[in-house]
Order: structure tokens, then sequence, then C-alpha cells
């Protein structure tokens, strides 16, 4: 469980899984928001709190491999965790590659999101503290 209440957003297009996630995520203490769209999650100015994304793998217009490589550019140590019901080891292997935190099957476990989440953040969190560590070394 957090210590305090991080922000979590989900981009999925299905309605119904956009609520069971939030559900999840609410049930282990942390904030959720949700996002039908790429572009919607983009342009609310949410890139700039949330503490972890979840995106669906297939997405209308900007998918959401693009959708974590613009994550990427903006903020390289914010976790992604992408999910799908129609896996592909190759778009797996390359997400995995181009920095997904995870890559997740549905229909999703509530526990193994959550503890995703959880270690991907932990992750980013002490990545970030070692980047900062290393910054000022002289």
């Amino acid at each position: 469980m957090p210590q305090s209440t991080l922000v979590v957003a989900t981009v999925d297009d299905d309605r119904r899984v956009r609520e069971s996630v939030q559900s999840v995520l609410e049930s282990a203490g942390y904030e959720a928001v949700t996002f039908e769209s790429a572009e919607t999650f983009l342009m609310s100015g949410a890139l700039s709190t949330v503490s972890c994304v979840i995106a669906d793998v297939r997405l209308p217009g900007i998918d959401g491999t693009e959708l974590q490589r613009r994550i990427r550019r903006e903020r390289r140590l914010l976790p992604v965790i992408l999910i799908t019901a129609h896996d592909d080891v190759v778009t797996q292997q390359q997400s995995l590659s181009d920095g997904a935190a995870n890559y997740l099957r549905k229909p999703l476990r509530g526990d193994v999101l959550v503890r995703s989440i959880n270690e991907s953040i932990a992750r980013a969190t002490a990545g970030g503290a070692s980047a900062t560590r290393g910054s000022h070394r002289t």
C-alpha cells in the first residue's frame, strides 16, 4: 500500500476495463484517473502529475506503444505498464526493450496489477534518487 496517495492513470478505450482498474487502484490506496484515449490523456495535463500509467496496447489513434514512447520523451522515469488482450511476443519484447515497466495480459488480476505498480514506482523512485545523487558528484 502506498505511503501517500499517488495518482495512477489508466488509458483504455474499454469503459469496463477503466472502471475495473479504477476500483482495484482505489482499493489499493491509489488515486485513479482514467482516459479513453491516448490523445485525451496527453491533452489533459495529467502527464505531469501521475506516478504511473497503465495503457492498453491497442488503442484507436495513438496506440499504447506510441504513448509509451511519447511519455519516455517527456518523463523518462515515469513507469508505463502496458496491458493487452492480444498477446504478441514481438510487441511485448519491443515494448519492454523500449522501457515499459511491465507488459500484462488481460484479463488482469488485481493483485498482479497492484504488485506491478508498486514495484514499478519503487524502481522509478530509486532510479530518480540515484540519478539525482549521481548528478551531485564532482
